[in-house]
């Protein structure tokens, strides 16, 4: 009896803080439209009016005439697209730079964060934070800048070992160069997450597995890993979910006329028949095409892990 009148005690008090919740919200929703109203705002203006442009992939779009004024073509910038020479080049660049790129990159942050986790002194590592942290920091284009000045026939890489090689003309070593270069800048900030992720591991546990005599691997199988599980998960569906995303800055900023069998993606694709070529409705396809692309691989692979995972995805 007594179990029951507190547990109907502690029903009619959530009840009641709900009411006088919505009741000052009522009686102060203007202040809630202020706060509210600017990320409204914002997310309408620049989320989602911009989907009107997707028509331009169906348009020959002249900006002088705009939308209304622009010849409709249906689905043949689509098709120009996909019965083009390149299509397959382009494609599979793409996806090649992107898939190496998740398979060697993903799990480096998650290595960095169970390595954090082991160390004892906060000073340590804290400073070694720091210096896996502050590459993130730096420009897509400054690092590009200085992957060329050290792989230059004259750079650092080079009088190393006495060379005079100049890799940014190789077409098989763009790959290369990029995915390491974006390991690099990237790894240690995406740790940042697994790291936080990894504070929720009982200590507890961890201690009784040392005293049970396991070891480091057997210590992050059954004490860490489980931490992390679902946050790794999440990750890993957004980055397929993502994998066609790849920004046109970098690769473009480390093309050369040397290189182009292996650097040209469809993002630069994009950029150069848009921007240079003012081939506005084409690029716009080409576009949509690689975005229609991602959401088929973010759903797929989303069922994939729900099926694997005990129904749990995002």
């Amino acid at each position: 009896m007594g179990k029951a009148s507190g547990n109907s005690a502690t029903g009619v008090a959530e009840s009641s803080k709900l009411h006088n919740t919505l009741v000052y919200m009522k009686q102060h929703w203007q202040l809630y439209l202020i706060f509210i109203m600017p990320a409204f705002l914002l997310t309408i203006i620049f989320r989602y009016f911009p989907m009107g442009g997707v028509l331009i992939a169906f348009m020959e779009y002249n900006p002088i005439r705009g939308i209304l004024g622009s010849e409709w073509v249906g689905m043949a910038h689509f098709a120009r697209f996909l019965s083009s020479p390149d299509f397959m080049s382009y494609l599979m660049n793409t996806l090649k730079l992107s898939v190496f790129g998740l398979l060697w990159g993903f799990p480096i942050p998650i290595l960095l964060a169970f390595l954090l986790n082991r160390i004892l002194s906060t000073k340590t590592k804290q400073k070694i934070q720091l210096v896996l942290y502050m590459p993130n920091f730096i420009s897509v284009i400054v690092l590009c800048g200085m992957v060329r000045i050290l792989l230059s026939p004259t750079g650092m890489i080079n009088s190393l070992f006495r060379t005079s090689t100049n890799f940014m003309t190789m077409p098989s070593a763009f790959r290369t160069i990029y995915i390491a270069s974006g390991i690099w800048q990237g790894a240690g900030w995406a740790s940042i997450i697994y790291t936080a992720a990894l504070s929720n591991a009982s200590k507890e546990l961890k201690e009784a597995a040392v005293i049970d005599g396991a070891n480091i691997i057997q210590q992050i199988k059954a004490v860490e890993w489980p931490a992390i599980k679902d946050t790794v998960l999440i990750q890993f569906i957004m980055s397929v979910g993502n994998i066609m995303s790849i920004g046109f800055e970098k690769a473009y900023a480390l093309q050369t006329d040397l290189n182009l069998s292996t650097s040209e993606i469809i993002s630069t694709y994009v950029y150069k028949k848009g921007l240079l070529d003012g081939d506005y409705g084409f690029s716009t396809a080409v576009g949509l095409f690689n975005t229609i692309i991602n959401v088929i691989l973010l759903i797929s692979m989303n069922k994939i892990v729900q099926s694997m995972n005990e129904g749990k995805g995002i």
